[in-house]
C-alpha cells in the first residue's frame, strides 16, 4: 500500500502531495521525506492538514516534532513542509492527492491514517482511488479551517497534553524510573578500545568530504534483536532532557547505528553542543568524561516515543 500511495504516483510528473489525515505523526512525516528523497529526484511540495486536533488535542512531543521538522534543513528531493491543524470541527477524514503545479493528478482515499502503524503490514487497511477534482475542493475547504503548527499562537488553537505521565511529573525525574518502571537501555559512546571511534559514532562524519558532524549512537546487536527499539528502518520521537525533540531511525548493516535519518549531522551537533565541543570539531573520550558522562540511556514510552537522558 505505502508503494501505491506514495511512489507509484512520482513516475507520473507529480511535484506535490496533499495530505488530510485524522490522525498524524511527524515520525510517519520524516519517514516519507527520507524515502522520497531515495525515490525522487523531483522537488515535492507536501502539505499536511491533521484533523482530529480538536477532538483529541496533541500531545507535547508529537506538536514539538511537527515543528522541528519545518525549521531543519529539507532534503534535496522535498521542497517544502507545510503542517497545519484543524482546530474547528474534527475532521476524520484519511486523503492523499498528487498534483502538479496545484492541478490535481490522482487521489486516494480510505481508512489509513498518516501514520507508520497505520501503512505497516500489521494493519489491515484499505485505500482506493477517488476523484482527485473533487478531493482537491474538499482539501481546500478543510484547509480554511486551520492554523499553521508553527504559527506564534497556534497554542491559543488547540489542546496540548503531556506526552507521558511521567514527562509531566517535575518531583520525580525520569532517572529515578531506572528501576525497571519504565524500560531502559544505556548506550556507550565509546569504542570497544575505550576511546571514541576515529571514523565512527559520534566522530562519523570525520573524514574527506564528508559532514564533520555527521554522528551515530552505536546499538550492540544484542540490544539491537531485543525488540526495544524499532527496526525496518521505521522513524522513532524522542524526547531529551533538555527539552528538544529528535527524530531518529535504527540503520546501517546489523542495525549497528542509531541516527537521526533526515541529516545525519543534526545528531552530532546536538551531541556536540551538550559537551561543550564546537561544531565539526572531533570528540575525545576526554571530552565526554569532562561533560561528566560517556554514555546516554532511553527510556521507552511507548512503540515510537522514548526518552533520551545526557544530563549529569
Amino acid at each position: 500500500m505505502k508503494q501505491h500511495i506514495f511512489f507509484e504516483p512520482l513516475k507520473m510528473d507529480v511535484n506535490q502531495l496533499y495530505i488530510v489525515s485524522g490522525y498524524a505523526t511527524p515520525n510517519m512525516t520524516s519517514w516519507l521525506m527520507k524515502n522520497i528523497d531515495r525515490t525522487s529526484s523531483t522537488a515535492i511540495d507536501i502539505f499536511l492538514l491533521i484533523g482530529m486536533v480538536p477532538f483529541d488535542g496533541l500531545s507535547v512531543s508529537v506538536h514539538n516534532g511537527f515543528k522541528e521538522l519545518m525549521s531543519e534543513p529539507l532534503p534535496s528531493s522535498v521542497k517544502s513542509l507545510t503542517c497545519s491543524y484543524v482546530y474547528d470541527t474534527p475532521v476524520h477524514s484519511k486523503l492523499y492527492i498528487w498534483a502538479k503545479d496545484e492541478t490535481p493528478v490522482i487521489a486516494f482515499t480510505g481508512s489509513a491514517n498518516f501514520t507508520q502503524s497505520a501503512f505497516s503490514n500489521e494493519r489491515r487497511e484499505i485505500m482506493t482511488d477517488c476523484d482527485p477534482v473533487s478531493a482537491m475542493q474538499y482539501f481546500h475547504t478543510v484547509e480554511s479551517n486551520c492554523v499553521y503548527c508553527n504559527h506564534a499562537e497556534v497554542e491559543e488553537y488547540i489542546i496540548l497534553h503531556p506526552t507521558h505521565e511521567i514527562l509531566d511529573n517535575e518531583n520525580h525525574p525520569i532517572r529515578s524510573f531506572a528501576d525497571g518502571e519504565v524500560p531502559s537501555v544505556t548506550l556507550s559512546l565509546l569504542a570497544r578500545g575505550g576511546e571514541t571511534g576515529t571514523r565512527s559514532g559520534i566522530n562519523w562524519g570525520q573524514r574527506a568530504g564528508r559532514d564533520k558532524n555527521q554522528a551515530y549512537i552505536p546499538l550492540p546487536a544484542k540490544i539491537a534483536r531485543s525488540g526495544f527499539f524499532p527496526l525496518g528502518k521505521a522513524h522513532f520521537t524522542v524526547v531529551t532532557d533538555d527539552g528538544r525533540t529528535l527524530i531518529l531511525r535504527v540503520e546501517q548493516q546489523n542495525d549497528k547505528a542509531i541516527t537521526t535519518p533526515l541529516c545525519n549531522a543534526q545528531l552530532g551537533e546536538y551531541l556536540r553542543n551538550r559537551i561543550g565541543v564546537a561544531n565539526g570539531d572531533y570528540v575525545w573520550r576526554a571530552d565526554l568524561e569532562r561533560y561528566g558522562r560517556t554514555d546516554i540511556t532511553f527510556f521507552k514510552l511507548d512503540e515510537e516515543q522514548y526518552y533520551l537522558d545526557f544530563s549529569v
